[in-house]
């Protein structure tokens, strides 16, 4: 497999939960979580990106490395390619973006999305498993995509795509879509190229970035985990389900 290195973009600004990066679960904060994750996978590198000093200050009470960015940053994505580039990585360098959020994800789900990209014909790689539920089909918060049948992205969305023209294909709607995780694996050719692209119609629309992805004709592949992640962290509600799941 392809050497990779994982980015963890972390920033204490949150609407639902303020400082949810240091927020505890079974006594540590849950950026140490999500670190964790990120050393116990096949990654050469595990680098901690915020531009607040109390995450780096905490983050470095575990030992972490840490590199500091501008705050000026709309997402984790643009985050990452900051540290690209300050830590002067070469443009086929493959970086994971492991959200700050999922102190649940499986480190050989972290593998698994780097080892997509070993096919030189993929630019971005990410997971995706079927759907749980007709609700969370129906939930704008859970986002779907359907795949072509090479496993590439057709299209990303909070709709419950494809739309099932009568009450007969609500099932196989769903079972035709996958349920989204925002794990990525990108190599900085690609990275930084996304990032100096403006945000594309679609995405605006849908305030989903990996449309800018498709809008610039990069292709990405979409991968099932034989495992499914863990909760990610969202709302109070979800925070409090992972402090009473088993560490």
């Amino acid at each position: 497999m392809t050497a990779f290195v994982v980015v963890i973009p972390a920033r204490y600004a949150s609407t639902r939960l303020p400082g949810k990066a240091l927020l505890d679960i079974h006594g540590k904060p849950m950026l140490q979580h999500v670190y964790e994750r990120g050393i116990e996978s096949g990654a050469s590198e595990v680098v901690i990106a915020t531009d607040d000093e109390r995450i780096a200050a905490a983050a470095e009470a575990f030992d972490a490395v840490v590199c500091m960015t501008g705050d000026h940053h709309q997402s984790g994505t643009e985050r990452i390619a900051e540290v690209a580039d300050l830590l002067n990585w070469n443009d086929t360098q493959v970086v994971v973006n492991l959200q700050g959020d999922e102190p649940a994800m499986p480190p050989e789900l972290i593998d698994q999305c780097a080892a997509l990209l070993d096919d030189a014909n993929v630019d971005i790689a990410t997971l995706a498993s079927p759907f749980l539920s007709q609700q969370d089909f129906q939930n704008p918060n859970c986002v779907k995509v359907i795949r072509n049948i090479l496993d590439h992205a057709i299209y990303f969305s909070r709709a419950a795509i494809p739309y099932p023209r009568d009450a007969s294909s609500d099932k196989r709607a769903a079972r035709a879509a996958l349920h989204h995780h925002g794990i990525y694996a990108y190599r900085c050719g690609v990275l930084r190229a996304f990032v100096d692209a403006s945000p594309s119609e679609l995405e605006v629309c849908e305030q989903l970035e990996q449309l800018r992805a498709l809008s610039l004709g990069m292709t990405i592949a979409v991968g099932v985990p034989a495992v499914r992640p863990g909760t990610g962290i969202d709302t109070p509600e979800d925070l409090e389900r992972a402090r009473q799941e088993k560490p």
